[in-house]
């Protein structure tokens, strides 16, 4: 079972997502905007992020960069999970550090897919213990 930060803004989105990753059989953490989602992955260093990416205060482009750019954080796989679907938003973010991006809506399929298709390709130590 691994740790899974949720970023975002609507609490709806937040539910939703959230319910998908229990479903799933991961732990979730969950944060309500960019800097808070900073906050909390620095505090709880979670096995991956999911971020939204048009939140207030920071937002996840911005949040991403924090992340990847931290020595203490860098390991952790970030997904963007935005309605932003330019070709443009998704470079930028895979710019910033994201490991994948997934444009809402998406099914809980492609969800289920992006975080075990992340956490068998990347290089973060494995998801942590029950």
């Amino acid at each position: 079972m691994a740790r899974i930060l949720i970023v975002d803004d609507s609490p709806s989105q937040l539910l939703g997502i959230q319910r998908i990753v229990e479903k799933l059989g991961h732990e979730s953490l969950t944060a309500e905007d960019g800097a808070a989602g900073v906050e909390v992955a620095k505090r709880e260093l979670p096995d991956m992020v999911l971020m939204d990416v048009v939140m207030p205060n920071l937002n996840g482009f911005q949040a991403t960069r924090t992340l990847s750019r931290d020595s203490n954080t860098r390991h952790i796989p970030v997904i963007l999970v935005t309605t932003k679907d330019q070709d443009t938003d998704r470079m930028w973010g895979l710019r910033q550090g994201a490991k994948a991006y997934l444009t809402k809506p998406f099914s809980e399929d492609e969800l289920a897919e992006v975080i075990e298709r992340i956490f068998n390709t990347t290089e973060a130590p494995p998801p942590s213990a029950a």
